[in-house]
C-alpha cells in the first residue's frame, strides 16, 4: 500500500502570522504557485491560495498590508504521512480540496497535491479520478 509519504512533496515554502497579504502575494509570484501554508513555530495554522486573497482580501478591499491571518483559511483538512494515497485522493475529492497538508505532531511536514499524485505512476489514475470529483462538485 501506497501511503502519503511515498509522493508528499517535503520542500515546503512557508509564511508566518507575521507576513502580510502583500508578502505572501509576492512570494506565490516567486515561487509560481497557489497556496502557501501559514505557519507558527513550525506548526501549520493556515493556508491562504491565490482565490483567498482575492476573495477574502481584494473583492472586500483590504489593504495589501492586512494581516495574513485576515485572509488565509484556518479549518483544515489535513493527513498524516501514513494514510494511504487511496484515503488521501477520497479526502480530496469529498472535501474539494487540491492539497492537502501533511501534518506530524502538529508539524507541516510536507503537502500532497494532485499534482504530486498526477506524477506518480501508481496513483495518477487515483488523482486523475479525484480531480473529475472536485470539478463535478464545483460545477
Amino acid at each position: 500500500m501506497q501511503t502519503v509519504r511515498d509522493v508528499m512533496t517535503t520542500n515546503i515554502d512557508v509564511c508566518t502570522t507575521k507576513d502580510n497579504v502583500f508578502e505572501v502575494a509576492d512570494k506565490m509570484k516567486k515561487l509560481n504557485v497557489g497556496s502557501i501554508p501559514i505557519v507558527e513555530e513550525g506548526h501549520l495554522i493556515g493556508m491562504i491560495t491565490d482565490r483567498d486573497i482575492v476573495v477574502r482580501g481584494v473583492a472586500e478591499k483590504k489593504a495589501n498590508s492586512s494581516r495574513v491571518t485576515d485572509v488565509m483559511s484556518s479549518e483544515l483538512v489535513t493527513v498524516s504521512a501514513t494514510t494511504s494515497v487511496e484515503e488521501a485522493v477520497q479526502m480530496m475529492a469529498h472535501n474539494q480540496v487540491r492539497r492537502l497538508p501533511v501534518v506530524e505532531n502538529g508539524k507541516l511536514v510536507g503537502i500532497v497535491s494532485l499534482g504530486d499524485l498526477s506524477t506518480n505512476h501508481l496513483s495518477d489514475q487515483s488523482a486523475g479520478v479525484a480531480l473529475t470529483e472536485i470539478s463535478e462538485h464545483l460545477h
